[in-house]
């Protein structure tokens, strides 16, 4: 059987050999929480936030008062809402979380309010997208710790003030521009999360590998941790498909272990080159190469031609072409840059 037949045939393989073996483990979100760190020290990687986050806390409860409000940016996967939970779990109370589009109403943000201990955690995930008019209620909720209603309409209506507990709003945001700046201006602590560099992502790999009970050399770490984009929910999303890989071409569920052939095989059937960038992100450039000259094209034209939307190029994909070079944006639009060129083997595109 030829090698092209033989990786045909695992990657047929591979859903079926997914589903039985997470489906034993309690499904694959089960999985996924079991792999995010549960308390500060063993949060690898962001080490100036870590650091931030250790000493505000310790100070809050050497005061035994409420972690002022906290608001962690970055791109997704980076680990914003792990954090806001080792937050709550290392200041002892509970965490209650929403995302910004689902409080569509100011009775659903006075019901989580009200819900509130003194001291919880409210983590508030995509908080750029809230509506307005829930933005206002946050304002006197977040800075006096009171909860504005009006109830009633028309001249009968009345002004009810209900008193909240202290507690920690931590929201989270891909968007930092999209936040208003009375709302951005409420939060004590203001941090960001970067990408991670290839050591921090190879030690993520290894300790989920340990917690998956797979075997794993350093140098299959390794390759995992050069194609994850400097994402640990990448890279712990493709070291579960890698041991899915090696589970198929091994034959066996356990008693095997990842090396960096078995690695590099695996990545490459699923389409992820050397430099973490996926079958998207090749069409995305090779597109701006080859039918517009490099750029600069709009993000608008972009997305009409990808068929994708622009939040998902904007907040998914350029990211990470930005930081690692492949992409410039410019006022005029976005250029492909030389490193995209060789990398995807075009010539450089010369200068008239």
């Amino acid at each position: 059987m030829s090698e092209m037949e033989q990786n045909r045939l695992v990657s047929q393989n591979i859903n079926e050999s997914t589903e039985g073996a997470e489906a034993a483990s309690g499904g694959e979100f089960q999985v996924e929480q079991t792999l995010r760190p549960q308390h500060l020290d063993e949060y690898i990687g962001q080490d100036s936030v870590r650091e931030k986050i250790s000493l505000f806390m310790k100070a809050a409860r050497q005061r035994g008062d409420a972690l002022d409000h906290v608001l962690l940016a970055g791109p997704p996967g980076l680990g914003k809402t792990t954090l806001a939970q080792i937050i709550a779990r290392e200041m002892g109370t509970q965490i209650h979380i929403v995302t910004g589009p689902t409080v569509e109403k100011k009775g659903d943000l006075a019901a989580v309010l009200t819900n509130l201990q003194p001291g919880d955690v409210l983590f508030i995930d995509e908080i750029h997208r809230l509506h307005m008019a829930i933005e206002e209620v946050l304002y006197g909720a977040m800075e006096d710790f009171k909860l504005d209603l009006i109830i009633g309409q028309g001249p009968s209506a009345r002004t009810l003030r209900i008193d909240l507990p202290r507690f920690t709003l931590v929201g989270a945001t891909t968007r930092t521009g999209l936040l208003s700046s009375p709302l951005r201006g409420r939060f004590g602590v203001e941090m960001r999360l970067d990408f991670y560099n290839a050591s921090e992502l190879t030690k993520i790999v290894t300790r989920s590998a340990k917690l998956l009970n797979v075997e794993i050399d350093p140098d299959g770490a390794l390759e995992i941790a050069k194609r994850a984009r400097g994402t640990p929910r990448i890279a712990n999303r493709l070291i579960r498909r890698v041991r899915d890989y090696a589970q198929v071409k091994f034959k066996s569920i356990s008693g095997f272990s990842i090396d960096s052939m078995t690695a590099n095989e695996a990545l490459n059937l699923f389409e992820i080159d050397s430099r973490g960038l996926d079958s998207m992100d090749r069409k995305l450039l090779t597109t701006m190469i080859e039918k517009f000259d490099g750029g600069p094209v709009g993000i608008e034209t972009l997305s009409s031609v990808l068929s994708e939307e622009r939040d998902t190029i904007e907040e998914v994909y350029e990211p990470f072409l930005v930081q690692e070079g492949f992409l410039q944006r410019t006022p005029r639009g976005r250029v492909a840059a030389n490193l995209a060129y060789t990398h995807l083997g075009f010539p450089l595109k010369t200068l008239l």
